[in-house]
């Protein structure tokens, strides 16, 4: 029997794989998603077998059905740091090892946090667009200098989008239940502070049941009038249909997102001059995507030789 590694991201550069000449001379069979986009649960039923024992994984749905046909898989490596997308009881259940790579996605994501930001505040993705219609409106924008940014979450991205956003002058509300002490980079405060004392929310925590539709309409009703909000993080941690609503009412003026509940989006979002969107490119910066296809496979092979399957 001839073992497999599957490749399941979007995209994947085997230049970016070092070992791979001697995993194939060992004789294993490296299989990479052949749709160049996200997998459905079915595309991956399609490709996973008995004979996969490790994968390199991206965002599409690895679900307990998935797990359960992939009956000799005993690795999975997220090129990535999000792994809600893996059913990770099943996996534990199977003695599947899950892990990611949080390290290189970090300086990528909060870059398009600031870039989507600073496009938003100075309206530069608007006047874009209506100067390629024929229209010359030199649209007034404001700055991030003074601006209270309450960050959502205070992980790897949450720090370096704190430390960024204090280079322009602008002062970092956080609330993440793992962190009780301030420190030189935010304050820590309670969530229903953040959401009404900030100018701009920004989003990074994981999706999970807990926090589906974390921001819905409720908490966007303890928000300043004139909030700006943005989701770099997951699909799901808004309330697509109360973002709307928001916006149009003017208690939200503008929102920048790059996850969506389902991909690709297609929802009334996209009809708001008031929104940025992006098509789920947090970590898609071209250094960042190698570093992080370098660290999957390093990684990978580390864990295959832990188990015996690479020696």
């Amino acid at each position: 029997m001839k073992y497999k590694i599957l490749i399941t991201t979007s995209s994947f550069n085997l230049n970016n794989f070092p070992k791979l000449d001697r995993l194939k001379s060992i004789g294993y069979e490296i299989i990479l998603n052949p749709y160049s986009k996200k997998m459905s649960e079915d595309q991956i039923l399609d490709l996973i077998d008995k004979n996969v024992v490790a994968m390199i994984a991206g965002t599409e749905p690895l679900t307990n059905l998935v797990l359960q046909k992939a009956s000799s898989l005993k690795i999975i490596v997220r090129c990535g740091i999000g792994m809600d997308n893996v059913d990770l009881l099943a996996a534990k259940k199977k003695g599947i090892i899950v892990t990611n790579t949080p390290d290189a996605p970090t300086r990528a994501v909060a870059e398009l946090v600031i870039g989507h930001l600073l496009s938003l505040l100075r309206k530069i993705s608007y006047d874009d667009r209506q100067i390629r219609i024929g229209n010359w409106k030199k649209p007034m924008g404001s700055l991030f200098c003074g601006k209270k940014i309450g960050i959502i979450g205070a992980g790897r991205i949450g720090k370096m989008v704190a430390n960024l956003s204090n280079s322009f002058g602008a002062t970092v509300l956080a609330y993440d239940p793992f962190i009780k002490k301030s420190n030189d980079l935010f304050r820590i405060v309670s969530i229903e502070e953040l959401l009404s004392q900030s100018d701009i929310i920004s989003l990074h925590i994981p999706y999970n049941n807990d926090n589906h539709h974390f921001i819905n309409s409720s908490k966007i009703d303890l928000m300043k009038e004139g909030v700006i909000i943005l989701n770099i993080s997951r699909g799901g941690l808004i309330d697509e249909n109360a973002l709307y609503g928001a916006i149009k009412s003017g208690k939200v003026s503008g929102a920048c997102i790059d996850c969506f509940e389902e991909e690709p989006y297609s929802g009334k979002l996209k009809d708001l001059d008031q929104v940025q969107l992006t098509s789920h490119v947090g970590s898609y910066a071209k250094e960042s995507r190698i570093q992080q296809e370098k660290d999957s496979c390093e990684t990978l092979i580390a864990l295959m030789k832990k188990i015996k399957l690479y020696e």
